[in-house]
């Protein structure tokens, strides 16, 4: 059997096509020349040419749907040919929308809606020769993250389109309302966002800078109602809450968010984040574990994430813990004071 090209068909079939944005690439699928799309959107006519071949095929504005396709098909890479079925398999993902427009998608309330959005931001490989144009504004990366599909369209994850917006963004207090939406809202955990900001260089800004630290506290709260939940809904026995331990007339050991004092076991937020001063956080964060482990304490280190997606196998964690107490040599004592 050979590949023979299709006929082309008449352009009255393209008025009744579900899809009324299209690449050049795809009007050639078609049967549709360049010079006769190009007839097509002569002042008056039936078509527009809305971004560097990619067309519409109404001569009305577009509806914020039909810009989100229109960006993502001028940004994309051109369609291969055809392969064998038993190779075909789906097109890798060359662009993807990011910046407010992902965030609007996302359903950020504090995000503007996408009608009211000039540009939208498209994330494409670095390598990839594109220009700004019209109503999109390429984003380059040197690797492309996994996308989410939201209504049909490709979408760079939560943090990595919260970072582009925020590059665009110099209002603090913007700024800070979609960082704590982002977290409040469950789309993604606090050190996901600084990741990404850090990524992208933007950790130098003061006004990134103050919504972080605004970021983190809010993570924290959430992860320590969490960890009161957990205690509460699987009957673990009721910890001291945020206390100091220390040595009798010895030196401070450190602070832990949950304390059983008769089974020497403590529970620490990892809470810490991949800020520029991350090495010294982790070298602290060390020595305080080993130290506390020296003298007989075990520490159970949980992260928010864990906490928001395997509550019940976290508190199987502090359940195994505390009843290993009695096969361990007794720990030293400490005192124990409120933080």
């Amino acid at each position: 059997m050979t590949n023979t090209p299709l006929s082309p068909r008449p352009l009255s079939h393209l008025a009744t096509d579900r899809r009324r944005v299209l690449s050049a690439a795809q009007l050639r699928a078609h049967g549709v020349s360049a010079a006769e799309a190009g007839a097509q959107c002569r002042p008056g006519g039936p078509w527009q040419q809305f971004l560097p071949g990619v067309y519409l095929l109404h001569p009305g504005p577009p509806t914020s749907e039909e810009r989100l396709q229109a960006a993502l098909l001028y940004a994309d890479r051109q369609p291969q040919q055809p392969q064998p079925h038993r190779q075909a398999r789906p097109p890798a993902v060359e662009a993807m929308v990011t910046g407010l427009a992902a965030l609007a998608l996302y359903r950020f309330a504090s995000a503007p809606a996408l009608p009211a959005l000039d540009r939208i931001d498209v994330l494409v490989p670095r390598t990839r020769r594109l220009r700004s144009t019209g109503c999109v504004r390429i984003v380059r990366t040197p690797e492309l993250p996994r996308p989410l599909e939201v209504t049909g369209v490709a979408v760079a994850p939560v943090a990595r389109a919260l970072a582009d917006a925020v590059a665009q963004l110099g209002d603090a207090h913007t700024v800070r309302r979609l960082l704590t939406e982002a977290v409040r809202g469950g789309h993604c955990e606090p050190a996901a966002v600084v990741r990404e900001l850090n990524a992208a260089r933007l950790l130098t800004r003061p006004h990134v800078v103050d919504a972080v630290d605004s970021l983190l506290a809010e993570g924290r709260v959430l992860a320590e109602d969490r960890l009161y939940e957990m205690v509460r809904s699987y009957g673990l026995p009721e910890p001291l809450w945020n206390v100091d331990l220390r040595l009798p007339g010895g030196p401070h050991l450190g602070g832990v968010d949950a304390y059983w004092p008769d089974h020497a076991v403590a529970v620490e937020l990892d809470t810490r984040s991949p800020r520029q001063d991350d090495d010294t956080d982790w070298s602290e964060s060390t020595r305080k574990r080993e130290q506390l482990e020296r003298l007989g304490i075990t520490v159970v280190h949980i992260t928010p994430r864990k906490l928001r997606d395997a509550l019940e196998q976290q508190s199987i964690v502090v359940r195994t813990a505390l009843m290993a107490a009695g096969d361990r040599a007794p720990a030293a004592y400490v005192v124990v004071l409120p933080r």
